[in-house]
């Protein structure tokens, strides 16, 4: 709820008090603020108890319960936004991803994004951090300062879409249609912990409930675990976290090759905080304001999806 009010108050800053040239600073604001949480996310999964044993254990299987789930949500979510969301909402967001990347100047066709490297670095110095010093004042200042840091980049956030004329009236004209997108994701997400599941040789229930994580790797790790066993509950929270990293390095390439809201299908449940400065960078602010409406509405449904599966 801190989060939604937050999120608000920056998003009548926006449209009534902040002035246009604030938009490439809050840019650069957004970046830092998502930068540090990164490190401190790493620094977070690190310190996790047996988390190099975990790796080492379920990572195979980890992956596919990643790859699967992610794939067929994106898939899924493309195909339903470009039927009943229209092509002319899809042709907005790709103009805005074209935009983005002229405003980012020419790169090599195979270079790694700017963002996408700052977020692999941060990463890796976190878990670098985490795994060598668990229980150094770093460690905890990192904790300490990671809701803050959120709430100063959902404030930045509000602001960059209020900032945006004419969006209410696009939400208002599209209504129920925004749910369309989280249908997706979990109808995609089960489908693919379904196939997924006798790949790795795991019971199709066990399945659905890994990949009904939507990238909550934390709640998704714990649940499972205190439910079912150790076993799943380790390969349910790797599952999970490689979505959630993984969602910041296939955002760009889906937004510049499918559709803005494919983006939001990758991210799952991460979209309405994490990996929502990825959505402001390669999509467009309608697109944001359903990739919160997404990441709230999957966020509630994972506890749900999880007991049902297995409960």
């Amino acid at each position: 709820m801190d989060i939604l009010i937050i999120m608000a108050a920056g998003m009548v800053a926006g449209r009534f008090a902040v002035p246009e040239a604030f938009r490439p600073i809050n840019s650069r604001l957004q970046t830092l603020c998502t930068c540090l949480l990164i490190g401190a996310m790493g620094a977070s999964i690190g310190s996790e108890e047996g988390f190099v044993e975990s790796v080492v254990a379920w990572g195979g299987a980890s992956a596919v319960l990643c790859l699967l789930p992610t794939a067929c949500s994106v898939a899924l979510v493309y195909l339903l936004t470009k039927r009943l969301l229209g092509d002319a909402e899809s042709a907005s967001v790709n103009t805005s991803v074209r935009e983005n990347a002229a405003t980012g100047g020419a790169r090599p066709r195979f270079c790694i994004d700017g963002m996408a490297l700052a977020a692999l670095v941060m990463l890796a110095v976190g878990i670098a951090l985490g795994v060598a010093a668990p229980n150094s004042p770093l460690v905890a200042v990192l904790g300490h300062l990671s809701e803050p840091v959120l709430w100063v980049l959902m404030a930045l956030v509000g602001v960059g879409v209020g900032m945006h004329r004419g969006l209410l009236a696009s939400i208002r004209e599209h209504h129920i249609k925004t749910l369309v997108i989280p249908l997706g994701v979990v109808a995609g997400s089960l489908v693919g912990g379904i196939v997924a599941a006798p790949l790795i040789g795991l019971d199709v229930r066990e399945g659905m409930a890994a990949a009904s994580g939507l990238g909550w790797y934390s709640l998704a790790g714990v649940q499972l675990e205190s439910m079912v066993g150790a076993q799943l509950g380790g390969v349910a929270f790797l599952a999970n976290l490689m979505r959630e990293i993984g969602s910041f390095f296939c955002i760009p390439w889906i937004a510049r090759h499918l559709n803005g809201y494919a983006c939001i299908a990758a991210a799952a449940a991460t979209s309405e905080d994490t990996t929502l400065p990825m959505m402001i960078r390669y999509t467009d602010e309608r697109c944001v304001v359903y990739s919160f409406i997404n990441g709230v509405v999957c966020s509630a449904l994972v506890p749900v999806l999880i007991t049902l599966c297995v409960g």
